[in-house]
């Protein structure tokens, strides 16, 4: 006599436990990726910033000169001038970087440099007349009754007439936005990363939570955000 087997599945109530912890295996293997990912890109974008800040050292060197940003094409946007000298920028703090005219890649169709998220790089450049009241004057001409000629860093004649040890004085990098002074620029209640009289040029991605929409000028952003500044001291 043969006996029958009892057959046995699974209850709802199993069911429900194995696809829950299912569930919580696969969100945390999706946390640990993301996590992975946002730190490469990270890493990746830093990188692009150091290699653009590179670029546009290596385009002073060779032009006597630092490129004006980019707003039309990925070509720097001269208001006046000349590409073989310069002159004064289209956009001193609104514009990109323009990876094309620097050699710097990647870059969009348009020829702009990118971060890792796929977003144009930022660069902002000294527009200021130089100050300098010390005593000897630094700035050429040395009388203090003539003011050094504009612009500065991204015309190669005023650069060589006022002298490369004439700083800049409308760049500070700020670690936050809260309490910032934008005319005169001072980073006033915020935490002062640099001053205005060391920074010549600012290369910057937005970072990972960008919105076009958000963007109001060098001074506000949203989301994340990586810089890369370019002192007067190393030109």
């Amino acid at each position: 006599m043969q006996l029958a087997r009892a057959q046995r599945g699974f209850t709802l109530t199993e069911l429900a436990v194995v696809f829950a912890i299912v569930a919580l295996l696969i969100a945390g293997a999706m946390s640990t990726l993301s996590s992975q990912v946002e730190r490469r890109d990270n890493e990746e974008t830093q990188r692009r910033l150091n290699a653009a800040a590179d670029a546009v050292i290596a385009f002073a060197i060779v032009n006597r000169r630092l490129p004006c940003p980019g707003t039309a094409s990925g070509d720097e946007a001269l208001a006046s001038g000349t590409t073989a000298t310069g002159g004064a920028c289209t956009s001193n703090y609104g514009g990109f970087l323009p990876g094309r005219a620097i050699g710097f890649q990647p870059v969009d169709a348009s020829g702009y440099g990118l971060d890792a998220w796929g977003n144009r790089i930022r660069y902002a450049v000294s527009q200021g007349a130089p100050v300098n009241s010390q005593s000897p004057r630094v700035c050429r001409p040395v009388s203090p009754t003539i003011a050094p000629a504009t612009p500065h860093f991204t015309n190669k004649d005023n650069l060589r007439a006022n002298g490369v040890d004439c700083a800049p004085n409308d760049l500070v990098v700020c670690a936050s936005s809260t309490g910032i002074v934008t005319a005169p620029p001072s980073c006033n209640a915020a935490p002062s990363v640099t001053n205005q009289n060391v920074v010549a040029a600012v290369i910057w991605s937005q970072g990972k939570n960008f919105a076009a929409s958000g963007y109001l000028g060098v001074q506000a952003h949203t989301g994340n955000l990586a810089f890369r500044n370019i002192s007067i001291k190393r030109l």
